[in-house]
């Protein structure tokens, strides 16, 4: 009876070296998602301080886009994967959606270096209308460019108030979900960019009522 299973064999998932890496890189995407989810509640119980929760946070962020592009055949969009392992980690994949640490996404902090913060916010600005203006359309062109743009913008204080902010964060979100080599519509290109001229010039409205004449 050479077909009977024998309770002491090993059951493997997979036969090829391929399948076997295949096989564990789903699982460390996994494992990333819970300890990120993990995280994230342990923040927001003030359990882990910022000065622990951002670097964590920034290395689990990019160890998952690492991963994801490692198995992105097999997990089309991260909603998918999760749903598919029965994963209820909101915390992680709201985090995953916006692709920055809370302490950036709501900071609202000002410190003494503002003076060299506005010169590197606006030039995040115009480095990003100027992007969107020459026509840059894809994800992997404009991502990092935005980010940098939100992690400038949040370090000022009552940003997370700013009407711009939330566009922003937005934006972010929908890149967040795109391939790489997917791009914006001409319309959503128009909008983005629409979107960020008036958070520049919320942007500059705060600097004059906190530096000038006030009212």
């Amino acid at each position: 009876m050479s077909n009977v299973l024998s309770l002491d064999e090993e059951v493997r998932l997979y036969t090829t070296n391929a399948e076997r890496e295949r096989y564990e890189s789903l699982a460390t995407l996994y494992g990333i998602i819970v300890a990120l989810d993990y995280l994230e509640r342990a923040y927001v119980r003030d359990s882990v301080p910022a000065t622990e929760y951002s670097p964590a946070c920034t290395r689990l962020l990019s160890q998952y886009k690492t991963m994801h592009k490692l198995v992105s055949n097999d997990v089309p969009t991260i909603e998918t994967f999760m749903k598919r392992n029965r994963m209820d980690c909101p915390a992680a994949l709201h985090r995953l959606q916006v692709g920055v640490p809370a302490t950036v996404e709501h900071s609202s902090e000002a410190g003494p270096e503002t003076g060299k913060w506005v010169a590197e916010t606006t030039q995040s600005f115009i480095t990003f209308m100027d992007a969107l203006k020459l026509r840059l359309r894809a994800k992997d062109q404009l991502h990092p460019i935005l980010q940098e743009l939100v992690t400038s913008y949040a370090r000022f204080k009552g940003s997370k108030d700013w009407e711009g902010r939330s566009r922003m964060v937005s934006w972010l979100i929908t890149l967040n979900g795109m391939k790489a080599s997917e791009e914006l519509t001409d319309e959503q290109s128009r909008q983005l960019l629409f979107d960020v001229e008036h958070a520049y010039s919320e942007f500059f409205r705060y600097l004059s009522g906190s530096t000038g004449e006030g009212s």
